[in-house]
């Protein structure tokens, strides 16, 4: 049985905004993210989408105020939901979504990641 080490992960890579599947879980995938300062608003149509942070301090601005997580705290953007997640320093976060979304939703943009499962365990 593999184990993933989720703070081990975060040592195997710098960039940010560029989510990293590390397991698979049915339809879902479980992704390790960087996250420094502005992202773009958008939204994901089909399918909710988790953020639990694990260090730093996340802000996801919402249209109709503002949720803010620290290590340790998780929250469940709603399907259609516009967001954008704000730091003020460097976060570590993890994402569960189904397989397939993409991280910049609807809106598209240079921001958008390249799909990555290079730390995902056979």
């Amino acid at each position: 049985m593999d184990v993933v080490d989720l703070s081990h992960t975060f040592t195997q890579f710098a960039e940010t905004w560029s989510p990293k599947v590390v397991a698979r879980l049915n339809d879902y995938e479980i992704k390790v993210v960087k996250l420094d300062g502005e992202f773009v608003w958008h939204d994901h149509p089909d399918t909710d989408e988790l953020f639990l942070v694990l260090a730093g301090s996340l802000t996801i601005a919402l249209r109709d105020g503002d949720v803010t997580l620290g290590p340790g705290q998780l929250y469940v953007v709603p399907r259609g939901v516009e967001h954008c997640p704000i730091t003020d320093g460097l976060v570590h976060a993890v994402l569960v979504e189904p397989a397939g979304v993409v991280n910049t939703g609807s809106a598209g943009g240079p921001l958008t990641a390249t799909y990555d499962d290079s730390l995902a365990r056979p």
